[in-house]
This record gives C-alpha cells, structure tokens and sequence, in this order.
C-alpha cells in the first residue's frame, strides 16, 4: 500500500470550470483538472504521493490518514 492509499481523494465535475477537479481534505487542494476523470485521478494520485514524499524528506508530520473518516467531516473542514 502506497502511504498516500490513506488519504481520501475526491475527483468532481466542475460546472464552472467545465471539467474534472480533483483535490485531497487534509493533503492539498484543487490541484489538477482535465476532461478526462480517470486522467485526473491518477495525476492527483501522483500528485499526493510526491506531496507526502517531500514532507517526508523534509522531516515534516504527515497529517493525519483521511480513510476511515466520516467523509462529511472531512469536508466541512475543506
């Protein structure tokens, strides 16, 4: 399991922007989009992995895993 299979990641249609965002509660923001919802999810998932790795050379605390949240929560919080 990839450290970062435990954070939730949210991909959604954007009326206003007309395509596919996809974002992390807790991780990162909208940070992606594309016409293609599969395509955008694998770039967040890549996207969340490189975050974590980063923060992990950095030495930094990782938030806290999103899986197994209540999701409502999560997004409140967003």
């Amino acid at each position: 399991m990839t450290r970062s299979a435990r954070y939730i990641k949210i991909v959604e249609w954007s009326d206003e922007d007309k395509c596919f965002i996809g974002y992390c509660p807790g991780i990162i923001g909208p940070c992606c989009h594309g016409d293609d919802e599969i395509e955008v999810y694998r770039e967040l998932c890549q996207i969340v992995d490189e975050w974590l790795e980063i923060a992990k050379e950095e030495d930094r605390d990782l938030p806290p895993p999103t899986i197994g949240r209540n999701l409502a929560e999560l997004l409140v919080t967003v």
